[in-house]
């Protein structure tokens, strides 16, 4: 099964894709929008179709107090345009400092301060779609 991460940014989308058995997450794409999030869900929708995905995990930013603020509530919405246009499980999965451990693991890589600004979305979209890999193969046992 083929899984989407989605890492939902202020100017930008980036995203991780799995291998074909689901198990292996990687960087795949950013896309930059306006918050136009009906052009943005039809561009999901085009790569969900390119690459067989068949279930999308979105990163769900709370507070370090664990309560829901304006992103948390932004991507609720947009979990839901995104479920009524492609009609695929979207799962919401706790993005807590995944932005940041993204920085720290392209700082530790010396990668630059401007290539850094140009990936970590998509970094960060993979961190989030790797722990949800790992938390669904501890669930099943594998």
């Amino acid at each position: 099964m083929r899984y989407l991460g989605l890492d939902l940014g202020s100017k930008t989308l980036g995203m991780a894709l799995s291998d074909p058995n689901g198990i292996i997450a990687s960087s795949y794409k950013i896309i930059r929008h306006d918050e136009d999030y009906e052009k943005l869900v039809d561009e999901v929708d085009e790569v969900i179709k390119q690459e067989n995905v068949e279930k999308i995990v979105l990163g769900l930013p709370k507070n370090m107090n664990n309560t829901i603020g304006f992103k948390g509530e932004l991507s609720y919405q947009f979990k839901k345009m995104l479920e009524s246009k492609i009609n695929k499980e979207v799962i919401l999965v706790d993005e807590r400092l995944t932005t940041k451990e993204a920085n720290n693991l392209l700082i530790k890589n010396d990668t630059s301060r401007k290539k850094r600004k140009k990936v970590v979305d998509s970094i960060a979209a993979t961190i989030i779609l790797q722990s949800y890999l790992d938390i669904e193969k501890n669930r099943k046992g594998d």
